[in-house]
Order: structure tokens, then C-alpha cells, then sequence
């Protein structure tokens, strides 16, 4: 579990990529590694990967990580070139203070930077979503003005949400742009996203609770519980 608060820019030193999936060695890292263990997870642009080697002192520090297919679908990592920074965050710790949200490092989709305004010492990003499948559907309704998103595992609060557009809206802060990735990042660019699990926990709990199968959404349980109670009454029938 992870808070979305970034605690060190990496550098990606290696890259190996096989049918298999990829492997990343990342440096410039020692500010991480003072208490990594092997087998440790470590939040990576927003993906949970697990160290499998790591040296505290050469090249700034580093550590690998294996990235399988499903993370290369799911993510921008697979997209990253020698010398690219990612944001990189610890799991958290029980004696440290939560500041951001819970955050699991699971990547849900990638989104696209779409427009980039300067307010004063802040800048205003707009993202766009893909459009939806039926493997993947939407996201939006997770998504609400002022909730938590997680953006290459930053946790950033929602400034605006449109149903229509696909698009969402969030504004950094001057020390946030210097402390992500994000701040650099140019119209066009790919951002990983997760949405709060708090939100899907919810979704799922009131579909359980209105009687929901799988494969029916919210609307359609909505509709059937109703058309359920007209019966009961005799203002129906099935």
C-alpha cells in the first residue's frame, strides 16, 4: 500500500525487454534503498513492482524490477527510454503520517495529457481517457471534482471531471511540479492513472446489496429493484 506522495525521482539506467516482459534497473535512487530488502515493493510511476536486486551506493543507488506483460498492457512503462524519470515511492510505513490516499500501485489505464495552462506559480493539466471497451470500461464514474486520482502514482486531487469529454482536470502546486514527473511532462504524453479503490469498493458493496450479478451494472440494478417493488405492489407485472 502506498500514500501517492513521491519520495525520489529515478533514472532509468537499463532496459530489457523479452516475450516474456521486461526488466528496468533504475538509479539515482539511494534516498529509497537506505532500508530495501530483496522482494520489497516499491511504487514505480505509479506500478507496484518488487526489487529483485539492488546496490545502495553505485550509480546513486539502484534497483531492478521485472515488469510482466499485464503491467506493460496497463501502464507507460513499457514505453520508457534510457535516461526517462520515474517517480518512485516506498510502501508505507506504519509510523509514518498518511498524507495522501490509499493508493495500491495497480495501474487501471493510461490517459493523455491534452492541455497544460499556467495559473500564477501553478499549471492547470487536462487528460483525456481512452475510449472504453468492454474489456475495459469506463472509468469516469469513479472519478468526481475534488476526489483523490493517482497520476504515475502521485496522489493529486480532481479540479474537474467531464462525463462527455472523457476528460479530467487537475492543477500542481510550483513545489509539486519540481518534486514528479508530471511537471515536465509535454501535451501528448501517456500518464498512468488509478483510480480510488475506495470508490470501487462502494460500486460493488451497493450492487451486492441491491441483489446485483455479474455482468449487471449499477443503472440496471437500480432499474430492476424498481420494477421489483411495482410488482410487489400490483402496479406491474414481469
Amino acid at each position: 500500500m502506498f500514500t501517492g506522495l513521491i519520495e525520489k525521482l529515478g533514472t532509468v539506467s537499463h532496459i530489457e525487454v523479452d516475450a516474456a516482459g521486461a526488466t528496468l534497473i533504475i538509479s539515482d535512487s539511494a534516498a529509497i534503498l537506505d532500508d530495501c530488502h530483496i522482494g520489497d515493493s516499491i511504487a514505480v510511476n505509479g506500478c507496484c513492482l518488487t526489487a529483485t536486486e539492488f546496490d545502495k551506493t553505485e550509480n546513486g543507488g539502484w534497483f531492478k524490477v521485472w515488469l510482466a506483460n499485464e503491467t506493460l498492457e496497463r501502464s507507460d512503462l513499457g514505453e520508457r527510454v534510457i535516461g526517462d524519470q520515474l517517480n518512485l515511492e516506498r510502501a508505507m510505513g506504519t509510523h509514518a503520517r498518511f498524507g495522501g490516499h490509499f493508493v495500491q500501485g495497480h495501474v487501471d489505464t493510461t490517459a493523455t495529457i491534452i492541455e497544460r495552462i499556467p495559473d500564477g506559480d501553478s499549471v492547470r493539466l487536462k487528460f483525456q481517457l481512452p475510449e472504453p471497451t468492454s474489456a475495459r470500461p469506463s472509468l469516469l464514474r469513479y472519478l468526481i471534482s475534488k476526489g483523490f486520482v493517482a497520476i504515475d502514482g502521485a496522489s493529486l486531487t480532481l479540479t474537474e471531471v467531464s462525463d462527455s469529454d472523457r476528460t479530467f482536470g487537475v492543477m500542481l502546486i510550483q513545489h509539486t511540479q519540481e518534486k514528479i514527473t508530471l511537471g515536465k511532462k509535454s501535451l501528448g504524453s501517456k500518464v498512468n492513472i488509478e483510480v480510488d479503490m475506495v470508490s470501487k469498493y462502494l460500486e460493488k458493496s451497493v450492487i451486492a446489496a441491491l441483489g446485483g450479478e455479474g455482468g449487471l451494472d449499477l443503472r440496471n440494478m437500480v432499474e430492476k429493484v424498481v420494477e421489483e417493488v411495482l410488482v410487489k405492489k400490483g402496479l406491474a407485472r414481469y
